[in-house]
Formats: C-alpha cells, structure tokens, sequence
C-alpha cells in the first residue's frame, strides 16, 4: 500500500533551484579554470616545453582525463543517490570539487619535481572527474522531483544555468590573470583561480544543507514499493533504451569542450595570433548570454514540448560551430565575437538548457539518479576527449579548422537521433514519469520501508 508524499516545505523548489545554481556554478567553475589552464598555462609549467605541440597535446589530454573518470564516478555516486536520497550526493560533490581544486593550486611544477608534477595534476583531475560524475544528476533529480509539474523545464534549467555561470565566473577570473607578465604568470598569478574556489564552496555548502529531500523520493521510502537495493541492476533491465538515448545524447557537450578549450588554443596559436584575454572575453560574453537563454529555451520547452527545442540545439549547433571556427581562422575578431555569442550563447543554450528536464524525465524515481549519472558521464567521457581528437584532427601545425569544425558537427548526429526516438514526456506527470518502461521486479531487489 502506498504511503502519501509529505507536502514539500514552502518555497522547496526555489531553494532546490537555487542550490543547484550555486553547486553547479562551482563545480564547472572549478572545471573550466582548469580548462582555460590546460589550454594557456599547463603546457608551460607541468609538461616539457622543449616540444610546445606534444606539450599542449599531452595539457588538453588531462583535460579529458576527468572525463574518462566521471563514468566510473557516476556508477557509485549514481548507485547511492538512488538509495540514500539526492541532498547528501549533493553536500558530498560539492566538498570534494572544491578540495580537488584548492589542491590544484598548491601543487609543485614541473621545474620543481619533475614528472612527479604532471602525475599529482591528474591524481586531482580525476577527483574533479568523480565529483562532476554525481553533481549534475544529483542537483538535475533534486530540482525536477521539486518542480511544479508543469514548470519543471524551468526549475531544472537552473542547474544548466550554474554551469555556464560557473563558467562565466571562470573567464572573467582568468581574464586579469592572463594578462599578467609571463613570469608572474606562470609563478603564482595561475594559482589563484584555483584558490578562490573555496569561498564558492562554502556558500554553497551552507545552502545545500538546508534543503529537504525531495517528496518522491521520500513517498518511496515510505511506501511498500521500497528503494531499488541495485539501482544499477534495475536501470540496466528496465531502461537500457532510455540509457542509450541518454549517452547518445550527451555527446552534444563536445560542442562546450570545442568551444572552451580547443577553439581558445587555436585562436591564441601562432598561426590565427589573437591575445588570450581577447578571446577569453569571447566566452565571457557567449556565456553571459546563455545566461539569459537557458531559462527561456527551457520555459518554452515547458509549452512546447523537450524534443523540439533540444533539436534546435544540436542540429543548429553543427552548423553555427563550423561557422565559428571559420571566423576565427580568418583572424577577424568582431566577427569570431558575433558566431561565438551565436554558436554558444544562442543556440548550444537550446540543447544545454533542456536536457536537464528530458534526461531525467525518461526514468522513475527509484532510478533517475543513476540513469541520468550513468547516460551522461559516458557521453560526457567522449566529449572531453574530443578536445584531444581536435588537436590530433588539426594537423601537425593545428590549424585545420575545417576538419575540427566538421567533427563537432559529426558528434552532433548522436543527440538528433537520440531526441527523435525519444517519447515526449513535458506534459507526463511527474510521479508518472519513466512508467512505460517499468516491468515487474521480483521482490529480493527492493527493500522495503
């Protein structure tokens, strides 16, 4: 017999929301610092600088790095959030983003301890990995099992939201750092980024432990339904399809790793010859505009359905990529501002605001945290190293741009065709949700309350 949801505490969505603005916000804060380092600073202090491409290839490598990690995070921390509940996954991200980071910046160069410096640069980088792994579906299960059901494309966007303000908080960070003489750059001045993590982490911290577990999630423990003993088990039977879909779907963030790290390193190159704060002042602005649309594609997702604006997003962003990486190999710095501001700000927002609500929505409660987790750190894991496959792709001198730009848009046929077989879930009640997959489970792999 079931047992009825307690009503959720007043203003739950809010603070749900606003928790997973902030978390977020730190966690790609942290995670795109390192990428603007991997792509500027790393290749000079913790590699050898004797040979500047393998150096740059071998920075942009351990950028991926976290990526390979976050499926293996996600397997765990997607396991627990689905028997233990959202709010200590998220509490317990949270903490180890923000200790990763901090040591990030405490760590010895190349120059001082050798090759003792690349290896302690990656032993951090997959703790930052693992972290990431359990925070977007953590924060994503919390904020949709919160939402209104006929606003929850809005509520969840805002975790989309924190991630490109944790991003935009980065570029304007390391916008003065860059520009920094080169000595007090590579000595101290790259260190700092790093550092102020702490202080995001802490107000994020306090907020996130006065948030309620979600009404869901707390109905199935008190129901004779019970918590899944083996999400994994129960995910991987029942909702392979709805995996699938998800990793397939994931791969659109090569378009962020692209446009963040690679197209940055390439600008910045010898062979285009823009300066860093130029172009970190690209994605500033870019991401300042996503700020702005993520929301709104999400509210009209909410009226319109997920499937047609996630579509808009991946299908428009193989083309509005190519077209930035064009400008940018022209050398014409107004234009690589507007197709930058379009490309990533406009039109990768469409996808990146509403996956959020369409991934989660295509699982049930007692699994949505480790499908989400699980689909989306394997797409994310290619999508790191596509970064890797872009230096490999753009020659010896790295500065095939069209091969780059066509690869992205290759990574982008994934999440169309992911989108077009998925079921149209906007207007599916939300203790409803992912129920046309569920069949009979034998009774050992519950327990119950």
């Amino acid at each position: 017999m079931s047992v009825p949801a307690p009503s959720p505490p007043t203003g739950q969505p809010k603070k749900a929301a606003t928790a997973a603005w902030i978390g977020s916000a730190l966690e790609y804060y942290d995670f795109f610092i390192y990428g603007s380092a991997a792509a500027l600073i790393f290749p000079e202090i913790f590699f050898d600088k004797s040979d500047p491409a393998t150096a740059t290839l071998l920075s942009l490598a351990t950028f991926g790095v976290a990526y390979a990690a976050r499926p293996v995070g996600a397997l765990f921390l997607g396991h627990f959030g689905d028997r233990v509940g959202r709010k200590k996954i998220m509490v317990f991200t949270l903490i180890l983003m923000g200790l990763s980071t901090f040591l990030i910046g405490c760590l010895p160069t190349r120059a001082q301890v050798g090759t003792l410096a690349p290896v302690l640069l990656v032993l951090c980088r997959v703790l930052q990995g693992i972290s990431a792994a359990g925070e977007q579906a953590s924060a994503n299960s919390m904020t949709l099992e919160h939402a209104p059901p006929h606003r929850r494309g809005f509520f969840t966007s805002f975790t989309l939201s924190g991630t490109q303000g944790g991003q935009l908080l980065a570029t304007l960070v390391f916008i003065p750092v860059a520009a920094l003489p080169d000595d007090q750059l590579l000595s101290w001045g790259w260190r700092i980024p790093f550092w102020l993590s702490v202080a995001v982490a802490v107000v994020g911290y306090v907020i996130r432990r006065k948030l309620e577990e979600t009404p869901v999630f707390a109905e199935q423990q008190a129901s004779g339904e019970g918590v899944a003993k083996l999400p994994l088990a129960v995910l991987l039977r029942e909702h392979w399809a709805d995996v699938l879909r998800v990793i397939a779907g994931a791969l659109v963030a090569s378009v962020s790793t692209i446009f963040t790290v690679w197209a940055l390193a390439y600008a910045t190159s010898d062979s285009v010859g823009m300066s860093r704060s130029s172009m970190l002042w690209v994605g500033a602005l870019a991401n300042l505009v996503a700020l702005a649309a993520i929301p709104l594609w999400a509210t009209l997702s909410d009226r319109v359905g997920r499937r047609p604006v996630y579509l808009v997003g991946a299908a428009g962003s193989a083309v509005t990529m190519f077209a930035y990486l064009w400008a940018i190999s022209t050398g014409s710095y107004p234009l690589t501002l507007l197709l930058g501001i379009v490309a990533f700000g406009v039109v990768y927002s469409a996808a990146n605001g509403v996956w959020p609500s369409f991934y989660g929505e295509m699982f049930p409660t007692r699994v949505r945290l480790s499908g989400m987790a699980v689909g989306t750190q394997i797409g994310f894991a290619v999508a790191g190293f596509a970064v890797t496959f872009a230096a490999q792709i753009a020659g010896p001198d790295g500065d095939d741009w069209s091969a780059v730009g066509l690869f992205t848009a290759a990574l982008c046929v994934p999440p169309v065709v992911a989108a077009l077989s998925a079921r149209e879930t906007a207007k599916v009640p939300t203790e409803q949700l992912g129920e046309r997959a569920r069949r009979e489970e034998s009774p050992a792999e519950t327990v119950t309350a």
